[in-house]
């Protein structure tokens, strides 16, 4: 989100730390770490999208069997459940 927010491809109307930790409490949210099966699984991964962040992400909802939130239609092909 720091990223995005940087890029200014994403606005939000408060702090990302306040606005992060609101979310958390609101939609208990769990952290996830990054652990060596994601890293494991990104090396197997078809190159379908090259951004190695994006990558660990599609390896931790594969696993996790999770949702990514995203509008990238770079995720479509790997076949992980995207909402947005």
């Amino acid at each position: 989100m720091a990223i995005k927010i940087a890029k200014g491809k994403l606005a939000i109307a408060q702090p990302l730390g306040s606005f992060v930790f609101s979310q958390v409490g609101l939609y208990q949210f769990h952290p996830l770490t990054v652990t060596h099966a994601y890293t494991y699984y990104v090396e197997t991964m078809p190159a379908h999208h090259n951004d190695p962040f994006d990558r660990l992400l599609i390896a931790q909802a594969v696993l996790e069997d999770l949702v990514i939130l995203t509008r990238d239609p770079q995720f479509d092909p790997y076949g992980v459940p995207v909402l947005w």
